[in-house]
């Protein structure tokens, strides 16, 4: 049972990362219909924002001779680095996105996948292929809960992901933006006609997923402190798998469907070997989505893509 517990506590953090990623996937699915391929490496510019910012946060207290408490200063890298990141989002619906709007999707896919190359050789020019430690923040402290051992990283990184869902739950539900957000994934051509700028909503919803992916990949780096112009790829297809396991548009069956494959990923390498996780947990999708072929929370007409 402690053996259990212990790889739960595992899952909910690898979770966090597939389901803040995934949202970026989603959102914009359900209102341009299109899927963001270049939004894994969005995740990594995030985590490189970060570092910068948190590396330059640390330098300045230093210079200062100010004794900031490490989370205060990572608070402040977690908002600036969004912040920023959301910029990189906009630039890319802006510059990448809608001349094609009305192209036919599988021209936006490929633009997307060549917008990933773009950023990935853009960092390796500017930091060459060494990969790059994350600032340690705060100091990490285990807690022994009865043979269940939680770091506070581990805590945070849960915590601070289920605020941030939680926050854009409350944008989307409560805000008139996000009623317009709403309107526009469930009619995208008849909203504007009503005084809604698609070029207002289609940018906001880029900067709100690309802040999201820079949160996850500050987060990731806090855990996983490695560093490289690649580690967006992989995470980012898996996100985006969820997003479909979620379904068109859902907040909530991207972020639970985030969790899930987490959950998926650190059993499954309980009981098999490593080298079969990949296999087996995505048969186990794969079997969801057989009886399930919208997803969770998906609606039929989701599949009915604007070619």
């Amino acid at each position: 049972m402690e053996f259990f517990l212990q790889n739960v506590i595992n899952a909910l953090q690898w979770g966090s990362f597939y389901a803040l990623i995934a949202l970026g996937y989603s959102m914009v699915y359900s209102i341009l219909m299109l899927f963001n391929f270049a939004h894994g490496d969005i995740f990594m510019v995030g985590a490189y924002i970060g570092f910068g910012i948190a590396s330059l946060l640390l330098a300045l207290f230093a210079m200062g001779g100010l004794m900031i408490p490490g989370w205060l200063t990572l608070i402040l890298t977690i908002v600036i680095s969004m912040f920023l990141t959301s910029f990189v989002g906009m630039l890319v619906e802006r510059i990448g996105y809608r001349p094609l709007r009305d192209a036919p999707r599988a021209s936006a896919a490929i633009t997307g996948l060549m917008i990933g190359i773009i950023l990935e050789t853009g960092n390796l020019a500017m930091f060459g292929a060494q990969r790059l430690s994350f600032p340690s923040l705060i100091e990490s402290v285990t807690y022994d809960l009865g043979g269940i051992f939680v770091t506070n990283k581990k805590t945070l990184i849960v915590g601070v992901s289920l605020i941030l869902m939680y926050g854009l739950h409350l944008f989307i539900q409560k805000t008139k933006w996000g009623m317009a957000m709403r309107a526009m994934s469930y009619d995208y051509l008849a909203v504007p006609l009503m005084g809604v700028s698609i070029n207002v909503i289609a940018p906001m919803t880029f900067a709100i997923g690309s802040a999201l992916a820079a949160a996850a990949g500050i987060l990731y780096g806090m855990a996983y402190p490695v560093l490289d112009p690649y580690m967006g790829i992989l995470l980012g297809w898996k996100a985006f798998v969820a997003a479909i396991l979620g379904g068109r548009g859902s907040i909530l069956g991207a972020a639970l469907a985030g969790f899930l494959l987490g959950f998926i990923e650190i059993f499954v390498a309980m009981v098999f070997p490593s080298t079969l996780r990949d296999l087996i947990a995505y048969s186990i999708i794969l079997l969801i989505l057989t009886f399930r072929p919208h997803g969770f929370f998906g609606q039929a007409h989701s599949t009915q893509l604007r070619l």
